[in-house]
């Protein structure tokens, strides 16, 4: 008999068993239709009724990926305010500017990288263009020649706007952007080519608006815009130069007794050559600002303005025994076949890939941000900067970082102005709806004067009064009060309204019987009867102001560039040219800032709908 007792005890679930399966797996049968809605809490009948919406679902989805997308992303995409890059400027969506055809990549004996392209140069003389090659809105470096088409090349080289080629026969090709005497070549080398005379070129370099010439016996041809550069000679180092390295405005020498030499007549930071470079000297680079010399023992030597880590060699094992400069890095090949890049990598310039372990690796090119290893086997290995997704604007900065982090600041401005602006308007339109009487009276007054305070002309005039005198974050913070201080009449109306409604309903008369104070009535029992409806409100006021913030960024009283939102972003992009010639300027703000507000707007609709208990009859 005891052990009976002792099973039906085991089979007896305990009440803390039986609860838990309850609270969390349910009733053991299937509820009817009646019994379901008798336990269904009115929150639970709002949520099914809501996502029982597709659109508002899709609404909510959408704008919550969003919302990630702004808050999250600039942990992963930092943005630098004081960057910008001329050589950047107004660059289409894409990623192929490292895009080499796979069809030449077996027969390529050159590549010249160029700021957002790239020229190659294939075994039978031919070249080919890959990348962004647009240089302003008329002139495209797409557009080759056809006699440099018809022609066999034997070297090229590219500047910042501007691409060199040379023939067998020694006659220059230039095309690209020329207003600046880019292709006026030197009487010497006009002479040279007239007669039909090959100077033997044995190295092409192209720069900023200039290029240069290095022949067999040494002498050293330069031309271009000599307004801009410094692209005089002094007469002691001609015939005497072994190589030539360009820099943003100017140019260095290595001279064929293994010396460093800047021939140029401007006294500047690139001219002061540092002590032991008088001979020694094997290899010399340069990036924009900073130059590059290679010693024979394999030891570097740098000077200019280095602000980018351009000094600073990364340890690698055997010897340096090639450099070449970028923008703002440099790439070096040891005789280790080890490939080393060090220096800005906003990029991943200096990010070098694992190379295969049967690659022998025989030159290596480098552009403004990107670099470019041949290997023996004829393969192509790269590295750098790819494109933009969304492209860049006048200044050269990426548009899907400035989006990002544009996002941001316009969420944070909507939501806190919207949070300022429900709570003074659940206090002033609690009280005036409970009180009625002279309350009621002073606070709609109140309420008619600040709502009829026309807001734009308002926040222009304060924007004329402050000007300047305030930070950037300071004036983030006072748009979201003004938005805040503004805003609220409309949502103490529907307050007052409902509260009207609730005060005279039982729950209320029961809390003034029990002796509740009147503020504990307005703020603990009616206000939770009729948050339904302020969150409602609340949504949609959150698009209204992300609009106000924009509508200001774009009349100049917002926040100013280089802080980005996406109101100054659109404003970046109010003139024709941008329009027609830079759609993705305006397009994806506008996309995204349209997105999101109309995600919002459904949201609020469909929280509406949920929560009127007549729309489930409609």
């Amino acid at each position: 008999m005891s052990n009976i007792n002792d099973n039906n005890k085991k089979k007896t679930p305990s009440l803390l068993s039986r609860w838990f399966k309850r609270a969390f797996f349910g009733p053991h049968r299937e509820l009817s239709f009646m019994e379901e809605e008798a336990l269904q809490s009115p929150l639970r009948t709002m949520a099914d009724n809501f996502f029982a919406r597709k659109l508002s679902v899709f609404g909510l989805v959408t704008f919550l990926l969003i919302f990630l997308f702004v808050m999250l992303g600039p942990i992963f995409v930092p943005i630098d305010l004081s960057y910008q890059d001329n050589t950047q400027m107004n660059v289409a969506p894409g990623m192929n500017m490292m895009s080499v055809p796979r069809e030449i990549q077996g027969s390529l004996v050159k590549i010249a990288p160029g700021k957002t392209f790239g020229l190659g140069l294939d075994k039978n003389g031919k070249t080919h263009l890959w990348g962004y090659t647009r240089i302003t809105d008329t002139i495209n470096l797409a557009r080759v020649p056809q006699e440099v088409l018809d022609a066999r090349i034997k070297d090229i080289a590219v500047g910042y706007d501007h691409a060199v080629a040379i023939d067998e026969s020694g006659k220059f090709h230039i095309w690209g952007n020329t207003r600046l005497g880019q292709d006026r070549l030197t009487t010497e080398m006009s002479n040279a080519m007239r007669r039909g005379d090959n100077l033997n070129i044995v190295q092409i370099e192209a720069g900023n608006q200039f290029s240069a010439a290095v022949s067999e016996d040494g002498h050293l041809y330069l031309w271009g815009n000599s307004n801009l550069n410094d692209i005089k000679m002094k007469s002691q180092y001609q015939d005497h130069v072994a190589k030539v390295a360009i820099n943003i405005n100017t140019y260095l020498v290595l001279t064929k007794d293994g010396a460093v030499a800047y021939p140029g007549f401007q006294e500047n930071v690139y001219s002061r050559i540092p002590e032991g470079l008088d001979k020694g000297v094997v290899d010399i680079a340069a990036t924009s600002n900073t130059n590059a010399a290679l010693k024979e023992d394999g030891s570097l030597v740098f000077w200019g303005n280095i602000t980018k880590g351009e000094n600073q060699v990364p340890e690698h094992l055997g010897k340096i025994i090639s450099i070449h400069g970028g923008r703002n890095h440099y790439t070096a090949l040891t005789d280790q076949q080890e490939v080393l890049s060090w220096g800005s990598n906003t990029f991943g310039e200096s990010s070098v890939p694992d190379f295969p372990q049967n690659a022998t690796i025989e030159n290596i090119y480098t552009g403004s941000y990107q670099n470019y290893a041949l290997t023996s086997q004829g393969d192509v290995i790269t590295w750098g900067l790819k494109g933009y997704v969304l492209g860049t604007d006048h200044l050269g900065r990426d548009i899907l970082t400035r989006i990002i982090s544009g996002g941001r600041v316009t969420m944070t401005v909507g939501a806190v102005s919207v949070i300022i602006a429900v709570f003074i308007g659940i206090i002033m339109g609690g009280l005036s709806g409970y009180f009625g009487g002279w309350v009621d009276i002073v606070i709609m007054r109140i309420v008619e004067v600040v709502g009829g305070l026309p807001f734009l002309p308002f926040a222009l005039i304060l924007s004329a009064i402050i000007g300047t005198r305030i930070t950037v974050e300071q004036r983030m913070y006072l748009i979201m009060v003004v938005l805040g201080l503004l805003s609220w009449p409309s949502l103490a109306r529907l307050v007052r309204a409902q509260i009207l409604a609730q005060r005279e309903m039982e729950y209320v008369t029961a809390a003034q019987a029990l002796g509740v104070r009147e503020g504990a009535i307005v703020f603990k029992h009616i206000i939770p009867n009729v948050i339904s409806v302020i969150i409602v409100s609340a949504t949609l006021s959150f698009a209204t102001s992300m609009l106000t913030e924009s509508t200001l960024s774009y009349l100049g009283f917002g926040i100013s560039p280089p802080t980005p939102t996406w109101g100054n972003m659109l404003t970046g992009s109010n003139n024709s040219v941008v329009i027609q010639q830079y759609w993705w300027r305006w397009v994806f703000p506008a996309l995204i800032f349209s997105i999101c507000t109309i995600c919002i707007n459904l949201i609020g609709d469909g929280l509406r709908d949920a929560i009127d208990p007549k729309s489930n009859e409609r």
